[in-house]
């Protein structure tokens, strides 16, 4: 037999570490005697209810399956550790941070976003990039893409987004003209579609593509100053993408080619690492800023907020399993740490919300309790109790209600959140107009080389062909809006496409 990964010998591997197998047992520790056989009456006859043996298999069988994330569905993740290389002290207090060379256990988990948890590694879809930080404050979720915009600005729009990037329920097949109609229309798009057209929009695996918290935070320091800031994490193996063509082959070789490709570097030794970065902006900064700065569409130019360095995570580890380690992981940008807050970003506000109370539903009330959720580097105390799933000590004896006179955890000012202040009449104010073209207009002029734009016109074209007359035009006229030779590339590339179709029937 020809050579083969570590991922395909993994069962050899289990083998190996076993001396003899194991007896089997059922669910409540008792040993089994026959695995190959129900009970019946004769070996023609019926079968008996007693049997418990088959009761407690079939019955856990028929609920070994969770609800898949809505999105971000098909993921692979390991555990690892970040480094602290620069001091970032005077910018942020939280203890992950307090010095050059402490080390922090995490675990990282990437992900296609649109497609199910059966879909291919290779399609054309931004990357979901999640970091967990298991500090001795509890912990602490960063959650991200490979991309360091967003599609929408505005989260009333989120769940329509996402239906678009899903099926059609009625046909239950994706559907170009739900896909562009709803980018057409929303031209705040422009940016993150153009960049999703590019290769960068099929990654070579996980390992070579870069992490961006996209959303901007709020760090606090010591003495109670605070600044605006954003996360960037870039890979230390060299960004690689796919071209269209090299995506569709290794769909139908290796539909699972970016899992395989991280688990096997992992177990060979070849731990994938990424510098972390952060861009900083002072709320004086950003009062007078020509835009707004928590607008998720645009990105903060680094001309003028440059990278600052902060330290590096390396994965070294992979899942023992991936059902209990990667499946039930639950990232929320809700889960701070002293130091670390939100900022007015609408996008960020609304997921403070809508991550727990997914994971709530998916994995149930108590999903913190779940060993990967776990905070395991902090002393969880507080009066939360009961639910279904609780599977910890349910902190034993200690009163579940505060105020209380009998040594219950308390608080301590030390730790209160930064404090600020606002005004503003209370509206719903449509940002449909905020400036969508002119960041993408320098991505377009600036970043891209000649080869590149001709890579994005046909990746483009190859999508957008399958869309209505109508809501070609439309998107053409956003294109056009960035530069007028993005929008006649895109028109001829389309005629081309219609023309041959044509001939062909």
């Amino acid at each position: 037999m020809a050579a083969r990964d570590k991922a395909s010998e993994q069962l050899n591997e289990y083998k190996k570490s076993k001396t003899a197998p194991d007896q089997i047992t059922t669910a409540p520790g008792a040993p089994v005697g026959n695995k190959n056989a129900i009970q019946t009456v004769g070996p023609r006859g019926q079968v008996f209810m007693q049997d418990f043996v088959y009761m407690d298999e079939m019955a856990h069988f028929n609920r070994e399956r969770i609800p898949e994330r809505v999105v971000h569905a098909k993921g692979a993740g390991a555990h690892g550790y970040f480094e602290v290389t620069h001091d970032i002290t005077k910018y942020c207090r939280a203890k992950i941070f307090e010095k050059i060379g402490k080390k922090t256990p995490m675990f990282a988990r990437f992900s296609t976003v649109a497609g199910e948890k059966g879909s291919a590694d290779t399609a054309r879809d931004p990357r979901g990039f999640a970091l967990k930080f298991y500090t001795e404050e509890g912990n602490w979720d960063l959650t991200g893409n490979n991309v360091p915009i967003f599609f929408i600005r505005d989260p009333m729009l989120f769940p329509s987004f996402v239906h678009t990037q899903k099926r059609n329920p009625k046909t239950n097949l994706k559907d170009p003209d739900m896909f562009w109609d709803f980018m057409s229309l929303r031209p705040e798009t422009t940016h993150h579609v153009t960049f999703l057209f590019t290769d960068r929009g099929t990654p070579d695996g996980y390992r070579h593509m870069n992490g961006y918290s996209s959303h901007t935070y709020k760090l606090v320091n010591a003495d109670g100053e605070a600044v605006y800031c954003k996360f960037h994490h870039k890979t230390n193996q060299g960004i690689k993408n796919l071209t269209g063509a090299e995506a569709d082959r290794l769909l139908g070789v290796d539909p699972d080619y970016a899992t395989r490709d991280l688990y096997n570097a992992i177990a060979d030794g070849n731990y994938p690492s990424w510098t972390t970065y952060i861009q900083v902006m002072t709320f004086a900064e950003a009062e007078r800023f020509r835009f707004n700065p928590f607008d998720l569409t645009k990105i903060w130019p680094q001309g003028e907020y440059p990278l600052i360095p902060v330290g590096r995570f390396t994965l070294n580890r992979n899942p023992k399993n991936y059902f209990a380690e990667v499946e039930q992981l639950a990232f929320s940008p809700s889960h701070f740490v002293p130091g670390i807050e939100s900022s007015p970003d609408k996008m960020l506000q609304a997921r403070l919300f809508a991550y727990p109370d997914t994971h709530r539903r998916r994995l149930g009330h108590n999903y913190l309790q779940i060993p990967i959720n776990c905070p395991f580097n902090a002393k969880v105390r507080n009066y939360l109790r009961d639910g279904p799933m609780c599977v910890d000590d349910n902190q034993e004896g200690a009163p579940n209600y505060y105020p209380n006179s009998f040594s219950g955890p308390t608080d301590h000012p030390k730790f209160l959140e930064h404090k600020f202040t606002l005004s503003g009449d209370v509206a719903r104010y449509n940002s449909e107009d905020d400036d969508n073209f002119t960041q993408v207009k320098t991505f377009w002029q600036k970043v891209l080389t000649p080869a590149m734009r001709v890579s994005l016109v046909e990746n483009l074209v190859s999508h957008l062909k399958n869309s209505q007359d109508f809501i070609q035009k439309r998107a053409i006229r956003n294109f056009h809006q960035v530069d007028p030779e993005y929008g006649n590339m895109v028109q001829t590339v389309l005629d081309k496409v219609k023309k041959s179709q044509g001939a062909s029937l």
